[in-house]
């Protein structure tokens, strides 16, 4: 501090920004130092402070120099009350999108360490809890359709979605009672996304689960392992298989070594 002045360093540092920031404020007219010392080094009052942190600020969030320098050459109090809104909005916006991607990765994290401790040779009873699920709408393999198609066109029904469906999750497949008695297990009947966010419900009650190193489609062996294991228990398919994939191209790199799980709802005879 020189006769009540910030010098330019000091400013730097106070506020978090370069020297070089502050020159580039000078050039452009944004924030002019308070006076000139000798060799012309630049000095600026305390008061300026808080305008070098607010244009900081601005520029963290994605404002332009040019932009913010529009607003402080006309600026009113209501012109900095609707930018200040208006960056505070862009605030809410991130925190909700880090929310949600927070919660994507701990999903993933979750699933992936859980998959960890699973005995893949193993076939088991169990209740399971009901899970939040987006289902997309029946799949249609008429006139040539393929899954891929069908897939695709799940893709575009969850973007037509109202409800702001995050296409960052997985999408697996589900195939009916129907089809499971029948061994017809080429194509499911619906995808779905397990998405926390979303409102449709795979159901809670007691599933029969197994897992199988495999490529996507690749689900034959499993299957009958399962409705082997159903007949020798004494017990019936009551609902539908969900299928989904809980190590996949995220954490492997083979495409036929992925690990697949298979839940068939069911109950005693």
């Amino acid at each position: 501090m020189e006769n009540g002045f910030l010098s330019i360093s000091e400013m730097a540092s106070l506020a978090r920004v370069t020297r070089d920031t502050l020159i580039h404020y000078d050039k452009i007219g944004l924030v002019r130092p308070v006076a000139r010392g000798e060799n012309n080094y630049r000095y600026y009052s305390d008061e300026q402070l808080a305008l070098v942190n607010i244009i900081h600020t601005f520029q963290s969030l994605g404002m332009s120099l040019k932009e913010i320098n529009e607003i402080a050459q006309n600026r009113t109090p209501e012109s900095i009350v609707m930018a200040l809104s208006e960056q505070t909005q862009h605030i809410d916006n991130n925190i909700e999108d880090l929310i949600k991607a927070r919660k994507l990765l701990m999903t993933l994290k979750t699933t992936i360490e859980d998959a960890a401790g699973i005995d893949e040779r193993a076939i088991g009873v169990c209740m399971q809890g009901a899970e939040s699920i987006f289902l997309g709408p029946q799949n249609d393999y008429s006139n040539g359709r393929t899954v891929q198609d069908n897939l695709i066109n799940f893709y575009r029904y969850c973007q037509k979605s109202e409800n702001d469906i995050d296409l960052n999750y997985s999408a697996w497949g589900i195939f009916s009672a129907q089809r499971i008695r029948q061994g017809d297990w080429n194509g499911p009947d619906y995808f779905y996304f397990n998405n926390p966010y979303a409102s449709d419900t795979k159901p809670g009650g007691l599933y029969v689960t197994g897992y199988i190193r495999s490529g996507y489609g690749k689900n034959d062996k499993l299957y009958r392992r399962l409705i082997a294991y159903i007949n020798e228990h004494d017990l019936e398919i009551c609902g539908p298989a969900y299928e989904s994939y809980i190590l996949n191209e995220i954490s492997i790199r083979d495409p036929n070594n992925y690990l697949m799980r298979i839940s068939i709802r069911i109950k005693q005879k």
